[in-house]
């Protein structure tokens, strides 16, 4: 998706609830600088204050991925209520549709290809998926994406082919060898998986072929697919409920939860010590509620300048082209390498996005100018010169998003998008360039087809090359390519 789960915001939170908590201090000494001794809970030692301050801001940076994918995970496949629900672990979900602004539980979502979903429960066995074959004309890819957020592997058009085949999913305590009638093993970081199947929609009346593809994907336990008896069933999980919507009041009680499902490894090893060192996660030897009220106070501070961190990353840890945004952001644990920040923008910008060789983002709220996109006061043009559409080895797109909470914005002819497969109706200008038209109003019905509608208000807009060219023009690599897409423009 880069696509991704509801924008976290902690501004206006923190702001209230610090005030509160630090009226009771009984002084007039700032709460961080006014304590640096530890505490003692149970008698427990406890970093002091300004410790406490800094664990919980790297912590939110670390955790911010995670706590999002949990939250999405409870409402996808475990509370039935959340007006999310998709079904339970280890079934396949085909949605025979493209994603609406009625779907609110993940940002920045593709409302290009039609979505199946499959949440993996590794703990028991290893997991096969299989994959019909598929035409070489209609792009699709399945990402593998685990509880740390990292893309662990990829099936599809570009990475495997369009042959049909069987591909093992393994947790991360599985060890043993690929079954003969496998293609591929896969290891997921967590032991529980998200699958996201992408398949092409090419038109409204393309979606009977579509839902072909999507029946022809299949899952089911390694055991079966050999043939042989079942290992014993993994104990039910009494999951702590959580909700997009909820993160930002319940952020580390979710951390807290979610974390007994992410493995300690050398790489996350320092950051957890820290983290149940103030009463989160495994390992912790007392409550995180059991902090006093300073110390929250802390936390709540951190939380507010560990976003603020994320947020600046994503305004200049990228490449700025012509107003748009441009980097790299997702991958593999091997990709990150321990840069929880990245790891943590990547999540914000759009939660479950894919590995640049899959699909490239560059994304705005900019015009070319670097003032703020907002269709309240102007509308905007975007115009792709002559020969310089998006290079990709599949399609592009321009998705509309609202600008304050990156969700699809609700319009009078329900188009969310413009991508390729609309060019053919289309109007291209006179010396063959081609101009989308970005306003709240429709430019009139000679230019409507060209018509990407907008809010009332701040906008965000996402391109997406999906499989972009590796050769010459191209957008890769990375901030370096030979093709740029055009500035956006105020219109005359």
């Amino acid at each position: 998706m880069i696509n991704s789960m509801r924008m976290v915001c902690f501004g206006t939170l923190s702001s209230a609830i610090i005030i509160a908590l630090l009226s009771g201090c009984g002084t007039k000494n700032d709460a961080i600088s006014m304590a640096e001794k530890a505490d003692k809970i149970a008698g427990i030692a406890v970093p002091s204050i300004s410790e406490t301050k800094a664990i919980a801001e790297e912590g939110f940076i670390y955790g911010l991925p995670i706590v999002m994918n949990y939250a999405v995970m409870n409402e996808f496949v475990i509370d039935k209520n959340s007006g999310q629900y998709k079904g339970p672990f280890n079934t396949i979900v085909n949605e025979a549709r493209v994603f609406t602004y009625k779907d609110t539980a993940v940002v920045t979502p593709n409302s290009d290809t039609p979505y199946s979903m499959l949440w993996l429960d590794l703990r028991a066995e290893p997991m096969v998926i299989s994959v019909p074959a598929v035409s070489k004309k209609r792009y699709y890819s399945v990402q593998l994406t685990d509880g740390n957020a990292y893309n662990y592997g990829y099936i599809g058009s570009r990475a495997t082919g369009v042959e049909a085949g069987n591909y093992l999913v393994a947790g991360p305590d599985w060890k043993g060898e690929k079954p003969s009638g496998i293609k591929k093993v896969f290891h997921s970081t967590t032991p529980f998986s998200l699958t996201i199947f992408r398949t092409q929609l090419f038109n409204a009346k393309d979606m009977p072929n579509v839902k072909k593809v999507q029946a022809g994907y299949k899952t089911q336990p390694l055991s079966a697919f050999l043939k042989q008896p079942a290992p014993p069933a993994a104990p039910e999980i009494d999951f702590l409920p959580a909700t997009t919507k909820g993160i930002k009041e319940n952020f580390y009680d979710y951390l807290d939860a979610a974390l007994q499902f992410v493995p300690v490894t050398p790489e996350n090893r320092a950051i957890r010590t820290k983290l149940a060192s103030i009463g989160i996660g495994p390992g912790k030897t007392f409550e995180f509620k059991e902090l006093s009220l300073e110390h929250k106070a802390a936390v709540l501070l951190a939380m507010k300048e560990g976003d603020d961190k994320v947020d600046a990353f994503l305004a200049s840890g990228m490449k700025n082209i012509n107003g748009w945004k441009i980097g790299s952001l997702f991958g593999d644990s091997e990709f990150y390498k321990g840069d929880w920040l990245t790891r943590a923008a990547a999540a914000k910008g759009g939660i479950y996005g894919n590995d640049g060789v899959e699909a490239m983002y560059p994304m705005t709220r900019e015009d070319v100018t670097g003032q703020t996109l907002d269709c309240s006061k102007h509308n905007y043009t975007l115009t792709f010169p002559a020969g310089q559409l998006p290079p990709v080895n599949a399609f592009w797109s321009v998705t509309m998003y609202d600008g304050k909470t990156q969700l699809l914005v609700k319009n009078p002819i329900n188009r969310y998008l413009i991508n390729s497969p609309m060019l053919q109706n289309m109007k291209k200008n006179k010396d063959g360039s081609l101009t989308l038209y970005i306003q709240k109003d429709s430019p009139g019905k000679e230019k409507e087809a060209n018509w990407l509608p907008a809010p009332n208000d701040k906008i965000y807009l996402v391109m997406r090359l999906y499989w972009p060219r590796r050769e010459a023009p191209s957008i890769l690599p990375v901030g370096e390519g030979t093709w740029s897409p055009p500035g956006i423009l105020q219109a005359k």
